[in-house]
């Protein structure tokens, strides 16, 4: 009897000899992708008689989804939020260089601007897939002007805005758009915040609590209204108390409604949070840890002077600073790094680290159905690694966009 016809004329790659990091755990399996997408063995076996055209002998390395960094403000010469004409260009040039990073997707995040570059910004940056030029895009960060004053960190105050009596046209009108935004910075405690939330959440935007002096129970509210991350814990917010924790609490809150997850940004680069505070979050709620870079566009260059938006920075060391002060400024850590010393740092498993930068950004967003798995169906957005977990290779939709051997 002759065999099933497949389904599919394209290709199918079998990636070989590897440890795949798919149900929380590194499975001795083989990785089986056609089409950018990940492959069910056994129906593709049973069903369609088919089997591999290509053959990649993976060496006995981890194969891991793809990093998905959720706030990145630039890198490598290239700041997201200048006004420039050619904003698309310095995306895809960082877009581009972050993959030997391991970052197969990430979110373009601009700090608090005058309206006019949010206005001229914006307009210019769309959702694409990535490929061999560039991780994907999967949507803008905005992390203020809606911020407080008092843990305005490295956002320049003239620029601060509150929601006034307006409240969400007010916001609108500052944006000029939220097309391809998907999460959005705020400190809860502002007037008016509670129907931003509500209006934010209705588009299908992440409401993110930062840049905040509120109390435990004004963050509650601002997640039973629809708020479901926290911006860069610890950093920028008021420092955790015994009687009012702050939004720092919301790790251990009795009051998060039944079937969500508080989800929290952590800066694991050894200058943004001390190891002990790292270990604390994570223990506290491993389940919602999601590494940041928080990177500017001195990641990847050498010391010196450099811009954050309408700040000046000075890269001393590892420390960004905004210049002439001893406030931070953004990280200059790649996501491989964060993700090595995150796991030297708390003691977590391997596959515990690995999820931090692939699986909960992506459950951050909403997409873990596509992104940030290995699960079948999802797209074949991965890296290998050794066993140290430096990052050899990275793919996107199955193909090798970065391999050790080329330059990065």
């Amino acid at each position: 009897m002759p065999s099933n016809k497949s389904v599919s004329d394209a290709p199918i790659t079998q990636f070989r000899n590897c440890r795949i990091l798919r149900d929380h755990q590194l499975q001795r399996e083989d990785l089986w992708v056609r089409e950018g997408k990940i492959l069910n063995p056994e129906k593709l076996f049973f069903d369609e008689k088919a089997s591999a055209d290509v053959q990649v002998d993976c060496q006995g390395r981890i194969v891991a989804p793809g990093f998905i960094d959720v706030q990145i403000n630039g890198g490598f010469g290239v700041d997201f939020s200048q006004a420039n004409d050619d904003v698309g260009e310095g995306i895809s040039l960082v877009g581009g260089k972050i993959l030997c990073h391991g970052v197969t997707s990430f979110c373009p995040t601009l700090v608090t601007s005058p309206s006019s570059v949010y206005h001229k910004v914006l307009p210019q940056i769309s959702v694409k897939d990535g490929g061999p030029d560039g991780a994907s895009v999967l949507g803008v960060h905005l992390e203020g002007p809606y911020i407080s004053r008092e843990k305005k960190g490295a956002h320049p105050e003239r620029c601060l805005r509150s929601f006034s009596e307006r409240g969400f046209p007010e916001l609108l009108a500052t944006y000029g758009t939220l097309d391809n935004v998907n999460i959005l910075t705020l400190a809860p405690e502002m007037q008016r915040s509670e129907e931003v939330i509500r209006g934010l959440v209705q588009r299908g935007i992440c409401v993110s609590l930062g840049h905040s002096i509120a109390n435990l129970s004004q963050a509650e509210d601002a997640v039973t209204h629809g708020a479901s991350f926290i911006t860069h814990l610890f950093n920028a917010m008021l420092p955790f108390h015994h009687r009012d924790p702050g939004i720092v609490g919301l790790l251990t809150s009795d009051r998060i409604p039944a079937g969500r997850t508080v989800y929290y940004g952590m800066i694991a680069d050894g200058i943004h949070t001390n190891p002990a505070a790292l270990r604390i979050a994570h223990r506290a709620h491993p389940g919602g840890l999601v590494l940041v870079t928080d990177a500017i566009m001195a990641m990847g260059l050498g010391p010196g002077k450099h811009m954050l938006g309408q700040q000046e920075i000075l890269i001393n060391g590892l420390n960004a600073y905004v210049a002439g002060t001893q406030t931070l400024a953004g990280s200059i850590a790649t996501m491989d790094m964060c993700v090595r010393h995150f796991r030297e740092a708390t003691g977590c498993t391997v596959e515990e680290a690995l999820e931090a930068a692939s699986l909960h950004p992506a459950q951050t967003l909403g997409i873990q159905h596509r992104k940030g798995t290995l699960n079948f169906g999802a797209d074949a957005d991965f890296v290998l690694l050794d066993d140290r977990l430096n990052v050899n290779a990275t793919y996107i939709a199955g193909q090798a966009v970065w391999e050790e051997t080329s330059s990065s």
